[in-house]
């Protein structure tokens, strides 16, 4: 007679992929983000991605709702679901930024980010240097100090960093800069993580964040719009060094 451990293990189930819906979610995206499913063909049937996954319809189809949310994928009655072109997905979004992974170099999406942020921060730094209360200039110090103090720990250093370009578009006092902060909190993040690790030190982009808020502080619009064109420009030139953009 085969012992119990012998025996479980030649007649254990295969592995199956996550069961729980988040994870069938991000499963199913990654899939897609790899090519697996390329854009325009159908996503396998309900019942097969049920036996893949190991759960239930309802799970499966809570999970394309969301990929469908992000622009992934779009269903059709008696016809299945169908993989969007990326042109269409939300690139903003975290999540999709997340299953994008290791293929975010097909989008090219860095450089998009630095082209972006190149037309809107210089600006609203512009209009910061004027319009920016003493409470306002004073919380941007704050994220400044906070930088400084985390310039040997990367992910401590990136959310000081995100906090400071935030509340910098926010003392703009315009009210679209304000509400592209939150539209592109996600992907400012990633950009600004992403140039951050390719920096060797943070002495460079540190003394330049210093710069804006004394620029502030002076109400000097010209010399604000100038250091963050240098802090973009260095961005660029570490993220080119790392091969992360062109």
């Amino acid at each position: 007679m085969q012992p119990a451990a012998r025996r479980d293990e030649k007649t254990a189930a295969p592995e199956r992929r996550p069961r729980v819906r988040r994870n069938v979610t991000a499963a199913i995206a990654e899939d897609i983000c790899a090519n697996r499913y390329p854009a325009g063909t159908l996503l396998p049937r309900e019942n097969d991605l049920c036996d893949l996954h190991g759960v239930s319809r309802t799970v499966i189809r809570e999970s394309l709702k969301v990929l469908e949310s992000k622009g992934l994928v779009r269903g059709k009655p008696r016809i299945g679901t169908t993989v969007c072109d990326k042109d269409e997905w939300n690139i903003l979004d975290q999540d999709v930024l997340e299953w994008m992974g290791p293929h975010l170099g097909d989008f090219d999406l860095l450089a998009s980010i630095l082209e972006a942020r190149r037309t809107i921060e210089p600006a609203a730094a512009e209009y910061a240097a004027s319009r920016a209360s003493a409470q306002e200039i004073a919380d941007l110090e704050e994220t400044w100090q906070r930088m400084q103090s985390a310039s040997d720990d990367p992910e401590t250093f990136t959310e000081a960093d995100l906090l400071f370009h935030t509340v910098l578009l926010k003392a703009s006092h315009n009210q679209v800069f304000r509400r592209l902060s939150s539209a592109i909190h996600a992907a400012l993040k990633f950009a600004l993580h992403a140039s951050n690790l390719a920096m060797p030190d943070h002495r460079e982009a540190i003394a330049l964040h210093g710069k804006v808020v004394e620029a502030l502080r002076l109400r000097d619009a010209a010399e604000a719009r100038d250091c963050v064109n240098r802090i973009l420009d260095l961005a660029k030139r570490d993220l080119t060094a790392a091969g992360r953009t062109k």
